[in-house]
């Protein structure tokens, strides 16, 4: 009985270890297949149709044979009825070293989480090419559809071969893309061409496109998600050009890929609104194309425009030597002839005493004889007077001067006279005011080299980006007239700088060679160099010089790689030689009551200020109505300041309403009563015209509201000095004064130059207001030597017009050296 137990489960397993024991056929493995039986069935250019599912799946196999030197590319076109997201056609094709695939619908996502479905596709595959050594190549394509719809997702699969895969040299070739349609060909360098230049073109600007240049590597990013993963590339409206260099290829060789993007936000086109989820976009998003791919120069950098460009500003240089030469060989001639009077270094020779050589006859302006300058006065004459002493004296102080109660008193009287002479503002020593102006020079060079070194580490490191990502999209170049050198995209843009630090500096060199004759002058005790004509203080002119230089090298600094972010940099330096022109001027006949270094100096860091906020609020209506508020009110302030000379106070030393009251008291007496009849007439002219002037611009700006705020500043700056400039020279032509014929050439040339330059600013070839992709729709050819556009010329020009403009401003008023101070009206 104990055994019955077991023997139950021996009876229980029984069959199945008979089953087990029975002999049985062994496993057969699954059948392969054979591609080349596939080949047989699948051709070329002729349309499958099908239907795949979860247990479906169909294959297609394709061959073709590759010739050494021939290039052959397929194209893979998918198209599916299925809108279902969920259960989309997958496409898989394989080749010998790759694998691409895909699925239908192609979804793009865009910006808010908007999607965009395509259901047709179709993408080139990766070529491959035989070579000499290998012979022919026998290439086979596989490709694999499939899905995991339940109940079958339906297609149609068409496999070409590309006629028209390499692009040929100055042969224009034209197609059609979309977003899932992408596009890309292959280009190879000819022997004789070392740089050649993509350009791309479309009648239509939208939709935005992407055209990237990749190196010979698979696979290649041809969709929107990832073709900014390889090689360079920039987005496009209607036009864009790449530059590139057979160095930056080992293969000699490279693809450029066709991109066209699900959305038109990238090229500054409007935010398209999805009108249903799964909406398709086949026929929406179509652009047709035109590329031509032209040999640039021969090299990275044709030498023969930068040497003919030297070679015309060292002329320049020429011409300053023999005008040197030619003054030396009239020096020594009326020298031995014994005619020579004295020369205070501006070219003009005296030959008279300065009280003969007064104001021409039938000149009365101003009533005022001499007698009623001060009696403290000192002047240098020939029975004795002030002695001449180096400026270099560190004893002297300016505060040794005019602080005493008595100097104050006298100083309201002089500068508040009907007609006033230069005696009544030459006043003060000269040699505390040289090394005053002085100060201008040495501020602006400290100001100079600590803005430099930041803003050259800024622009290297934005072209470093550049070069590194190769997104041509971060610097808004003409990249039809961009010739690279080095690291550098666009070399010419950069050296049309040159001008303006070769005439600055040949400026500073006039400017020192006549500062050096004034002080011989000076040093021999000449009376005409210490009692006539306008004071002698260079050291304006030195500041004016240096700006000049640095706005060509902070220009330089910009066009690295100019953008909305770094304008400022070829701006600031603008505002400053603006407004040292305008200081100049207004010194040149109120060498005591000019504006110190510092407080000039303080007020265009706050211009810059306003510029840099002016360039981030700038769309902001409230940060332009507080900006023209401060413009009306600081244009108010400095006009009661230039027509009171300075003298225009208020006493604030006491708290009470009083002070109110002797504030409008001010204004009553000073402006209401004296506008009908002013007390200096050709002033409140002036200033009248100025605050109309100004108050217009700040009305302009509030309703205009103009995106470039720094040209808008720069424009302020400029129109105000050319008006101060028209007044100045009218007054001086109404004084009887002459033009001698030096300012005469230089205010002509100055015209011409300025007109000149003036007309090729405004054909402004990029323009980073606008989008990276609307900018280039500006981009023009080189029209100089093949090597310079628009924007060189501009600045050849300018430079120019800005080297007459100082030498206008250092010669105006030579013909007044043989003329005392007391017969020089000032206005």
């Amino acid at each position: 009985m104990r055994d019955c137990p077991r023997l139950a489960l021996l009876c229980a397993l029984l069959p199945w270890l008979l089953h087990a024991a029975t002999p049985r056929r062994p496993a057969q493995p699954l059948r392969s297949r054979d591609p080349r039986d596939l080949a047989r069935g699948s051709d070329f250019d002729r349309v499958y149709s099908g239907v795949v599912s979860l247990t479906k799946e169909n294959t297609y196999s394709f061959n073709y044979t590759s010739q050494p030197g021939q290039v052959n590319a397929v194209r893979v076109y998918v198209n599916s009825s299925s809108e279902n997201l969920d259960y989309p056609v997958l496409v898989m094709v394989r080749q010998q070293k790759r694998v691409l695939s895909w699925q239908v619908p192609l979804l793009f996502q865009g910006l808010y989480q908007r999607s965009y479905n395509y259901q047709e596709v179709s993408r080139t595959l990766c070529p491959s090419e035989a070579t000499n050594e290998t012979g022919p190549l026998e290439q086979l394509v596989i490709v694999d559809v499939t899905s995991m719809a339940p109940l079958g997702a339906q297609y149609k699969l068409l496999v070409t071969k590309i006629t028209h895969f390499q692009l040929r040299t100055n042969v224009a070739f034209h197609f059609t893309a979309s977003p899932s349609q992408p596009q890309y060909f292959l280009y190879k360098f000819p022997d004789d061409v070392d740089s050649v230049i993509i350009k791309v073109r479309s009648e239509m600007a939208y939709p935005c496109s992407v055209v990237s240049v990749q190196n010979i590597m698979c696979p290649v990013h041809d969709l929107d998600h990832n073709v900014e993963f390889n090689g360079v590339y920039q987005s496009m409206t209607k036009k864009a050009a790449i530059t590139l260099q057979k160095k930056d290829f080992p293969s000699e060789q490279f693809f450029v890929v066709f991109v066209i993007k699900p959305e038109d936000y990238t090229c500054g086109g409007s935010f398209f609104i999805q009108e249903k989820e799964n909406q398709t976009w086949n026929l929406h998003r179509t652009k047709n194309l035109k590329v031509i791919i032209v040999p640039s120069t021969k090299g990275s950098v044709d030498m023969k425009p930068i040497l003919i460009s030297l070679v015309i500003f060292l002329f320049f240089y020429f011409g300053f030597v023999l005008l040197i030469l030619v003054h030396c060989i009239r020096f020594k001639r009326k020298s031995i002839d014994g005619s020579f009077g004295s020369s205070d270094g501006s070219g003009n020779t005296a030959v008279s005493h300065p009280i003969a050589a007064g104001t021409p006859e039938g000149s009365n302006y101003g009533a005022i004889e001499e007698s009623s300058s001060s009696p403290g006065r000192q002047m240098s004459s020939s029975n004795g007077g002030q002695t001449f002493q180096s400026d270099t004296d560190s004893s002297v102080e300016e505060s040794d001067f005019d602080t005493l109660p008595d100097i104050e008193s006298d100083k309201n009287i002089i500068r508040t006279k009907v007609f006033l002479f230069l005696s009544d503002l030459s006043r003060k020593d000269q040699r505390i005011i040289s090394k005053k102006y002085k100060i201008y020079f040495w501020n602006i060079v400290t100001i100079s080299v600590f803005y430099a070194l930041p803003v050259i580490q800024l622009v290297i490191t934005y072209q470093k980006v550049a070069n590194v990502t190769g997104n041509q999209d971060i610097c808004y170049y003409n990249f039809l007239c961009a010739h690279p050198l080095g690291t550098l995209s666009a070399f010419n843009n950069i050296f049309s700088n040159l001008g303006y630090m070769l005439l600055g500096f040949l400026f500073l060199l006039i400017v020192l060679r006549r500062d050096i004759l004034h002080h011989r002058a000076l040093e021999a005790k000449d009376s005409f160099a210490m009692e006539c004509g306008i004071p002698k203080h260079f050291g304006v002119f030195y500041a004016m010089g240096i700006a000049l230089i640095m706005q060509g090298v902070f220009s330089a600094c910009y066009h690295v790689c100019p953008n909305y972010y770094n304008f400022q940099f070829d701006t600031s330096f603008m505002y400053i030689i603006a407004g040292l022109c305008m200081l100049k001027l207004y010194q040149t006949r109120h060498p005591d009551i000019n504006a110190s270094a510092y407080a000039a100096y303080a007020s265009f860091a706050v211009v810059i200020a306003l510029t840099v906020l002016g360039a981030v609020s700038g769309e902001n209506v409230w940060f332009w109505v507080i900006f023209s508020a401060i413009h009306i009110l600081a244009s108010l302030a400095l006009s009661t300041q230039i027509y009171y000379m300075g003298r225009f106070k208020i006493d604030v030393s006491d708290t009470d309403l009083g002070l109110f009251r002797r504030a409008l008291m001010v204004f009553y007496m000073n402006f209401a009563q004296q506008c009908g009849r002013p007390l200096y007439k050709d002033r409140m002219v002036l200033l009248i015209v100025g605050n109309l002037f100004n108050g217009c611009f700040a009305l302009c700006g509030l309703i205009l509201r103009p995106r470039d705020f720094a040209s808008y500043m720069l424009g302020i700056f400029i129109c105000n000095l050319l008006l101060y400039l028209t007044f100045y020279i009218s007054m001086k032509l109404c004084s009887s004064e002459k033009l001698l014929p030096t300012p005469c050439l230089c205010i002509m040339a100055t015209v011409v130059m300025w007109t000149a330059s003036l007309y090729f600013f405004f054909q402004n070839p990029s323009s980073w207001e606008d989008t990276p992709a609307e900018s280039r729709e500006r981009n023009r050819e080189c029209i100089l030597l093949d090597f310079f556009d628009d924007h060189d010329i501009w600045h050849f020009l300018s430079a120019t017009a800005l080297f007459f403009s100082f030498l206008v401003l250092l010669t105006l008023d030579d013909d007044l050296d043989v003329v005392h101070r007391g017969q020089i009206p000032v206005f």
